[in-house]
């Protein structure tokens, strides 16, 4: 029987990652095979939702197709450890940043186990048999928690780990449709608000060595979100917004080149391609980086407090008089950008003309002002707290 290993969280790290820029939570992958050569993917619905409480959910929906006899399969679910996050190890392999997971096999929901693997890499998956931790040392908490080290054998050498949840499915000849489920925390650093990374060249394990039928969804959950991903990973066929109120470019950053640009408002982007080859692995960003000083770091209803730099031009059409005018002036800026970012049309027109000069603004005649759907994050901005960072 051929053994197949579904890993559908973890392995990759941020891009921008460091010893003390960032924290790193989990991560998505796509089904990975670790030896298949009759089941192939003929189609993925990828939806990935980013909320406002800083986490972000997963649905995935395939249709497999088996060509070869109906086969029961052992499967597991990697979950990378965190990195910089503080959290203790785990001995029974159950990931913090992991809620609601479910999968389902041909309308079956499948029950789990967890525990502790040695971690897949890039080049060789991992066969998710669980260890007996009790054979190994844990190593100091300050030395793994920067990456995936926790272990240490019998010869001294360091083992890198994953969490694993283990279950046992069905598959019966001809096609399969599997569903899974999952919400994680999203990553986040300097200049990244949030970061969702998502490995997609394991999809190449697969029979067909492909996806015959790929459709990424990218969500704005009753919230706006701004945010960017690289073209080169999505060749072909453009993102488009299919639901709610969106903007989408291509354009060069000076800070990390080509990207592709979206501003979201409780809506949906989408990129759909035939015969899938994904040769790099995707990312989704926010856009602080990619602003280029445009109005300073991103701000984000979720976690992120804004650093102000102000184009003034933009504003007065010349430069600030003095520091007191400067001052005043950032302060109109930040504490209604909860209400730019929810469309709303501003009397003042010196205002309207500001936000109007930046591209992630879409403005609804129809939004009335409100603090009904306030974070604490927009309350914050307000109230002015983000002075705090300018001091």
């Amino acid at each position: 029987m051929k053994r197949i290993v579904m890993s559908l969280l973890g392995l990759l790290m941020a891009v921008w990652a460091s010893a003390n820029d960032g924290v790193y939570y989990v991560s998505g992958n796509h089904l990975v095979p670790v030896q298949e050569t009759d089941i192939a993917v003929t189609k993925e619905v990828l939806t990935i939702s980013i909320c406002d409480d800083g986490y972000a959910t997963v649905d995935v929906y395939y249709e497999l197709t088996n060509r070869g006899k109906e086969k029961t399969i052992d499967m597991g679910f990697e979950a990378a450890l965190p990195y910089n996050s503080g959290d203790a190890y785990d001995p029974k392999g159950r990931h913090p940043y992991i809620e609601k997971f479910r999968a389902t096999v041909n309308g079956e929901q499948l029950k789990y186990k967890t525990g502790v693997v040695k971690a897949s890499s890039a080049e060789v998956p991992s066969n998710l048999r669980p260890l007996d931790v009790k054979q190994y040392h844990t190593v100091d908490a300050d030395a793994w928690e920067m990456g995936n080290t926790a272990l240490v054998d019998s010869k001294g050498e360091e083992v890198n780990i994953a969490y694993a949840y283990y279950f046992r499915a069905t598959f019966k000849k001809g096609l399969n449709k599997v569903h899974h489920q999952y919400r994680y925390k999203m990553s986040y650093g300097v200049y990244r608000s949030f970061e969702i990374p998502y490995w997609l060249t394991p999809a190449t394990r697969w029979a067909n060595h492909q996806i015959d039928d790929f459709t990424l969804r990218i969500k704005a959950v009753n919230t706006a979100k701004h945010f960017y991903t690289l073209p080169r990973v999505f060749k072909g066929a453009s993102f488009r917004v299919t639901e709610g109120t969106g903007k989408v470019r291509k354009r060069n950053s000076e800070s990390v080149g080509e990207v592709i640009e979206v501003t979201l408002r409780n809506g949906t982007v989408e990129w759909h391609a035939k015969n899938f080859k994904p040769k790099e692995n995707m990312f989704i960003n926010s856009a602080d980086i990619i602003l280029d000083g445009d109005i300073g770091a991103f701000y984000d209803r979720g976690r992120y407090m804004p650093q102000p730099t102000i184009d003034f031009k933009k504003f007065y059409g010349r430069q600030a008089k003095n520091e007191a005018e400067e001052k005043e002036l950032i302060g109109r800026v930040m504490r209604n950008l909860p209400y730019a970012d929810r469309g709303y049309v501003f009397k003042d027109q010196k205002l309207q003309h500001y936000f109007e000069s930046q591209w992630w603004y879409m403005p609804d005649a129809d939004w009335q002002m409100s603090t009904d759907d306030f974070t604490k994050q927009d309350f914050d901005v307000v109230n002015e707290l983000w002075k705090m960072y300018d001091e």
